[in-house]
């Protein structure tokens, strides 16, 4: 137990790794997690680090051992259960997460959240937030990112300026979560256009059980980035079930409403340069990866997910500012 309670101290936000497998078995073996493919000439170990994993997703033809799930629990790691391309099994708007258990969870972030959260307009206030955070991750990557720029993105383009613009007035003038619903849908249609015009991809629809592959790796980026905003909840300790605004149709919808802090910044244009440039489903998620590291996606996500609970919530009395 004493290896497992040093594995706890690297901080989620500063973990690298999240794993999606498919077709091999999960196992410990010799204090070690490691997952087993099956090759003709023999049998292949590969090893886990769990203390730098945030979460794994086991899609089709896997399988966990107990052995390993105690050792993935106790390195803070979240599983998920899904499908192929990492698209969960029974839904595709939906994932279920089998979190940590720990007798020892924060409730700081939990009881702010708790106090802000039953009254509307609150929510609607960090729902907000939450969009203006989007939008300026989007302008400070896409205006940063060299790979990006060399494939001709930019959040300087004036049709985008003007979208992000617009999406802002209308935003700040939301009187409902709806309205943001619609204003968030708008901008994101805007940017579908405009970045499969830019890198070549030629008209595209998005529908998420679409075959083509840019849809398909919208679909699997959008999954991986599900696993890190879910990870950012369980550490903060804060129920999945209490969105600001995807909630009324989502089951456990904060995560996608976290999610959506740096989906559109890193996963929409990498899948469609990877599409165009007809890449493997691995290579596009070691992209996806990278970009999430390169730009400290996790970070982002813990920052305003706290700032959004304590500037919203809490509301310190004297005693706890001046202390005795």
């Amino acid at each position: 137990m004493e290896q497992l309670d040093q594995l706890k101290a690297i901080l989620h936000s500063k973990r690298a790794n999240i794993y999606y497998l498919e077709k091999c078995r999960v196992m410990q073996k010799d204090g070690r997690v490691l997952y087993l493919t099956e090759a003709k000439a023999e049998n292949q170990y590969w090893n886990i680090p769990i203390a730098n994993t945030t979460c794994l997703l086991l899609g089709t033809g896997t399988s966990v051992t107990q052995a390993a799930m105690r050792m993935l629990a106790s390195a803070g790691v979240l599983v998920g259960f899904c499908g192929g391309g990492a698209t969960p099994l029974l839904m595709a708007t939906e994932i279920e997460w089998m979190t940590p258990q720990s007798e020892y969870r924060p409730t700081e972030y939990m009881q702010a959240w708790m106090q802000f959260w039953f009254d509307a307009e609150k929510r609607l206030t960090v729902a907000q937030q939450f969009q203006h955070t989007r939008m300026d991750f989007i302008q400070t990557i896409w205006n940063k990112d060299r790979e990006l720029k060399a494939h001709g993105i930019s959040a300087e383009e004036p049709s985008i300026q003007k979208a992000i613009e617009r999406c802002r007035d209308r935003t700040d003038h939301a009187v409902n979560v709806g309205n943001l619903l619609q204003a968030e849908a708008e901008l994101t249609k805007k940017f579908y256009r405009y970045i499969a015009t830019t890198v070549g991809y030629g008209d595209f629809t998005r529908k998420r059980d679409g075959q083509d592959l840019a849809n398909s790796f919208l679909n699997h980026g959008n999954y991986l980035a599900y696993g890190l905003a879910a990870t950012t909840l369980w550490v903060l300790g804060i129920p999945h079930g209490f969105a600001v605004m995807h909630g009324k149709t989502r089951r456990g919808a904060l995560v996608f409403d976290v999610a959506d802090l740096i989906k559109d910044a890193l996963v929409l244009p990498w899948a469609f340069i990877c599409a165009k440039e007809n890449a493997t489903e691995q290579e596009f998620r070691q992209q996806c990866l990278q970009a999430f590291t390169d730009h400290d996606a996790l970070g982002v996500m813990f920052e305003d997910v706290k700032r959004a609970a304590l500037t919203n919530g809490f509301e310190p009395n004297k005693a706890e500012v001046s202390g005795p």
